[in-house]
């Protein structure tokens, strides 16, 4: 399987990139794009919510009645759950939303993604870029060559590169990250695909390890 190589005017360059078909070409697995989705939004969870309980409020706890002979229920303090202003039965408490996942399952799901994204054709290769600094109109202008602009992209980068990073932060629907820092959230929720040369065969070794 091959991808032609784009250049910044949206031009073919003559340059072709081969895409391995036990990435780019498998049956997607649907079940584990779905466990690594789930898992990437556990982790975003903050897990700070907290109520208190009867022993942690501040108040008297001197008993409110007698035990016996009022005819109705009997009370303890103030603090108990069922007054106004009392503590929670069984509420909230911090904790970790976060839950392992087997390394082979969330390559599946990449793969997956990357499956699925190759038959609807929203994956593109596009020449190495360098900025001599940031500046997001020039970012613009490659956007608009590949006809991307307005559509929410992922571009991929072979190694860190600040000038293309900062030149596109600006841009809401547009989001630049490294070859090895992608999750399958990051290429389901883009709509659009975009590699950078020298990023398609790191990318594709990243996943094989």
């Amino acid at each position: 399987m091959e991808l032609v190589v784009l250049n910044t005017q949206g031009k073919e360059t003559g340059r072709k990139v081969l895409l391995d078909d036990t990435i780019f070409g498998i049956e997607p697995n649907q079940h584990a794009v779905y466990l690594e989705v789930k898992q990437y939004l556990a982790a975003q969870r903050q897990g700070t919510h907290k109520s208190k309980e009867r022993s942690e409020i501040t108040a008297s706890t001197k008993k409110l009645k007698k035990q016996k002979g009022s005819g109705s229920a009997r009370y303890g303090d103030i603090k108990s759950p069922v007054f106004k202003g009392g503590g929670r039965v069984f509420g909230p408490k911090p904790r970790d939303y976060r839950f392992k996942l087997n390394k082979a399952v969330k390559r599946l799901a990449k793969k997956s993604v990357l499956s699925q994204k190759m038959r609807e054709n929203s994956i593109k290769v596009l020449e190495e870029v360098q900025f001599s600094a940031p500046k997001t109109k020039d970012f613009i202008s490659i956007l608009n060559a590949l006809e991307l602009n307005g559509k929410k992209s992922l571009f991929v980068l072979s190694q860190a590169n600040q000038n293309v990073y900062l030149s596109s932060r600006n841009l809401p629907k547009i989001k630049v990250l490294n070859y090895n820092e992608i999750s399958s959230y990051d290429l389901i929720n883009a709509g659009e695909i975009v590699f950078f040369e020298g990023a398609v065969e790191k990318f594709q070794e990243n996943l094989k390890k």
